[in-house]
């Protein structure tokens, strides 16, 4: 365990929890290479499982938890796993303070500790951790691999047609009016290059909740960064209930309108994405990118 003062100053900075009192950090010991970043608030049903399938990938991964003070005890969990396992570490948060910020916080304290890449996914399994190491093979290509429910191969599984046409709007929507060029501008079952988390600037990202994921896309694009897709079935939670609200749908339509206008004001800037074809990659682990 590396219990430094001059190290843990500088992961606490980097993950923005210096002069937050109310947020906590616990180190782990050698970090390096991929951070699987999860965000939690109530997850107990969910989190040892998920975090022990991971870890039993066929992948050196470090698991990082952001815990938003769950009520239900998720962040207790959380520190059990850290004691037992030195690739699992986790920020405590204070209280619900959204998922955005979790992201941002997750992040700047996988940079700080030297990860390359950077994953993101929801802790309640609806994104299966077996298509890891296919975002990660993918992250060879490309600076920002999204796990795809709108490209071939990808879906969804135990959503009522209400839910399914909601999620095809809103992603048809933001692909077509900010002329994104990924299919599945909502998901959070995404790998960052280095690179990518190092140029945008988290700290001016406005958007919380799960439009937090449309402006991530939004400036990574801008920033010129390539972007493939690799296809997945996206099942809903096995446990537990789901956070998506009314007020989430509200907001990220505001979101939208908001990244309008700075794309007619010419802050945005596509980017680049050619076709792979999905023979090329039999354990249906296509990446997809479209050309401009």
């Amino acid at each position: 365990m590396v219990e430094s003062k001059k190290f843990l100053d500088f992961a606490r900075r980097g993950a923005g929890l210096a002069g937050h009192p109310e947020m906590s950090y616990v180190p782990i010991s050698d970090p390096s290479g991929p951070f699987v970043i999860l965000p939690t608030y109530n997850e107990c049903e969910n989190l040892p499982a998920l975090v022990a399938a991971i870890l039993a990938l066929p992948v050196s991964m470090h698991v990082v938890v952001v815990d938003d003070h769950s009520p239900d005890g998720t962040g207790r969990l959380a520190d059990e796993l850290v004691a037992r396992d030195p690739a699992v570490h986790v920020v405590h948060r204070g209280s619900k303070l959204g998922l955005g910020t979790a992201y941002g916080a997750g992040f700047r304290l996988a940079l700080a500790l030297g990860a390359d890449p950077i994953l993101t996914m929801d802790a309640d399994f609806s994104h299966d951790p077996r298509y890891l190491p296919a975002l990660l093979e993918a992250s060879r290509r490309f600076d920002l691999v999204i796990g795809s429910r709108y490209v071939p191969g990808g879906s969804t599984l135990h959503w009522g047609p209400e839910r399914k046409a909601l999620s095809w709007g809103a992603n048809t929507t933001a692909h077509l009016i900010l002329g994104l060029n990924a299919r599945d501008c909502t998901a959070g079952f995404r790998c960052y290059r280095r690179s990518v988390l190092e140029s945008v600037d988290l700290e001016a990202i406005r958007a919380d909740g799960y439009s937090y994921l449309i402006e991530m896309l939004f400036h990574c694009q801008r920033l010129g960064f390539s972007v493939g897709e690799v296809p997945i079935v996206f099942a809903d939670r096995r446990r537990g209930r789901s956070k998506i609200s009314r007020s989430e749908i509200f907001k990220a339509g505001l979101t939208v309108l908001r990244l309008v206008g700075l794309r007619l004001a010419g802050a945005g800037r596509h980017g680049r994405n050619t076709v792979t074809p999905e023979r090329d990659f039999p354990r249906g682990a296509a990446p997809r990118e479209e050309s401009e």
